[in-house]
């Protein structure tokens, strides 16, 4: 297992497939290598790309240097792009969507770059984040309350009580609990988008690369209301709607639209060198 070095010297595992121009995948809240979407995602879309999945910091088999901060997830996303050669496109899926915004935001060197709803409430269809939510749960992680510390992520993502009260009982739950300190690193990158009020107002105004952002159409209005304002707040994004899907999305209905996306840039490219050949053949007539 391949792993890299973040600035701050914390190992990070990944993994690459397939073969292509370089994609890496970012992971949201209690998912990595090991558990989660992202694995399925890669299968669809290896044909076409080099696809990167990584344990982000605190999961799986990548290390947690203390103290978490921003900075660090940002610089582990750069290790992973120097190890893709330098640069890559990028997928960011829920708190993965946020994270890979705020790296696109400081410069790092994202080709293009897709969103699926980055959980922002920007208004009144959802209450906004509690002042105490981050402290509690910071406070259950400190006395290695997982369980109780995954609930109280759960209430706030809107699971059932009923659900709540048998998820101890299945198979995955030992894996949700492992991974549950890292719900403040989660937390602590969405909560200022999580007030329910507008986006702030040029944040991402300095970004150049082309942005798709990402919803299904039978999210809650408050999801999809926030990633259309995400939309309008990136220079050039485009947003648009999987119908049918919710925020698990299913990874045969996102991977085409990645690879759309994403393909989208080496048509552009082919398109330039085709006319550019036809060009110089018309010139040499």
């Amino acid at each position: 297992m391949p792993t890299t070095r973040s600035k701050d010297g914390t190992p990070i595992a990944f993994e690459k497939h397939g073969q292509g121009p370089p994609l890496l995948l970012v992971d949201g809240a209690l998912c990595h290598r090991g558990f989660g979407p992202m694995k399925e995602i890669a299968a669809l879309l290896k044909n076409d790309f080099t696809v990167y999945i990584y344990d982000r910091r605190g999961r799986g088999d990548s290390g947690d240097t203390a103290p978490w901060a921003l900075d660090r997830e940002v610089e582990d996303v750069e290790a992973l792009l120097r190890e893709a050669g330098g640069s890559a496109f990028v997928m960011g899926l829920s708190s993965g969507a946020a994270l890979s915004l705020e790296a696109a935001r400081r410069g790092a060197p994202i080709r293009r770059l897709a969103l699926f709803e980055a959980p922002f409430v920007v208004d009144g269809t959802y209450p906004p984040i509690g002042l105490d939510y981050l402290p509690t749960l910071k406070s259950l992680v400190a006395a290695d309350k997982r369980g109780a510390a995954v609930k109280h992520f759960m209430r706030r993502v809107g699971v059932p009580r009923l659900m709540l009260g048998v998820m101890p009982l299945m198979p995955m739950w030992k894996k949700l609990t492992a991974v549950a300190p890292t719900l403040v690193y989660d937390i602590s990158i969405v909560e200022p988008f999580q007030q329910g009020r507008p986006l702030p107002a040029n944040r991402w105004a300095a970004m150049t690369m082309p942005t798709l952002v990402i919803d299904g159409g039978k999210s809650p209005a408050w999801m999809r209301n926030g990633m259309r304002a995400l939309a309008s707040a990136i220079p050039g994004a485009r947003h648009e709607t999987l119908p049918g899907q919710t925020h698990m999305v299913k990874a045969a209905v996102l991977a085409p639209v990645l690879s759309g996306f994403f393909g989208g840039e080496l048509r552009n490219v082919a398109e330039f060198v085709g006319s550019a050949a036809a060009g110089a053949a018309s010139a040499d007539l």
